[in-house]
């Protein structure tokens, strides 16, 4: 479900990566945006998505989540490895399309798989947007704790923002300590406590979403 002040977006232009979601206004003095996608089992509309989206348009960032490539063309299931591109490219013609709208600072993030697309696309294209936003990165497949994706870490010149749960099975806090540090950007880990991978959580009621939104402001916005 949708918020009342999200209203659909859709760009399907012959020859273009397609993009479809949801953009929640700002304050229309405020000129800031954020381009913000789902992980490799969901879409857009997650519960985490939409309090994020919610949360910074209160604050002055017009949020746009948006369902990657894969996601448009099947309702359900994984991104196969092929997709990769594609979905990097949806992101692409995201921040491009938003850029029409905004003139102010660009910030391009995603939640797992999406926010790995993110960052991999950031790696050959640094001057795309001024900061990246990656929720519960997937470091390593659950118990494979050597086949690190971390191979565009040291090509990121894009500040970055990580949040992740001390529950996550992608990747422990000290895991992904370790590998930040390959990247040559300014870079800060939050943590969140008992969460698990996705910052999904037992309990209904916790917040996370406003901690998170005051964590992006803190490192984003307030210098």
């Amino acid at each position: 479900m949708t918020t009342l002040k999200a209203e659909s977006f859709v760009n399907r232009e012959s020859g273009e990566a397609p993009v479809q979601g949801f953009l929640h206004h700002a304050a229309p003095a405020h000129k800031d945006f954020l381009v913000l996608t789902h992980g490799a089992g969901g879409n857009c509309d997650s519960a985490l998505l939409i309090a994020l989206a919610d949360g910074l348009a209160a604050v002055g960032v017009n949020t746009l989540r948006c369902n990657l490539p894969y996601r448009q063309r099947k309702p359900t299931g994984p991104p196969s490895p092929s997709d990769a591109k594609l979905d990097q490219e949806g992101l692409r013609r995201a921040v491009t399309l938003m850029r029409k709208e905004f003139s102010g600072r660009a910030f391009l993030g995603g939640s797992s798989y999406g926010g790995r697309q993110a960052s991999m696309l950031l790696a050959d294209d640094p001057k795309l947007v001024d900061g990246l936003f990656l929720l519960s990165y997937p470091l390593h497949p659950p118990g494979r704790a050597a086949q690190l994706r971390t191979a565009h870490f040291p090509t990121l010149q894009t500040p970055t923002l990580f949040v992740s749960g001390t529950k996550d099975s992608f990747g422990s806090i000290e895991e992904l300590e370790s590998a930040i540090k390959l990247i040559p950007a300014t870079t800060k880990l939050m943590a969140i406590e008992g969460a698990a991978h996705g910052l999904s959580s037992k309990s209904k009621k916790n917040d996370w979403p406003q901690r998170i939104i005051a964590e992006f402001v803190d490192f984003f916005l307030s210098k």
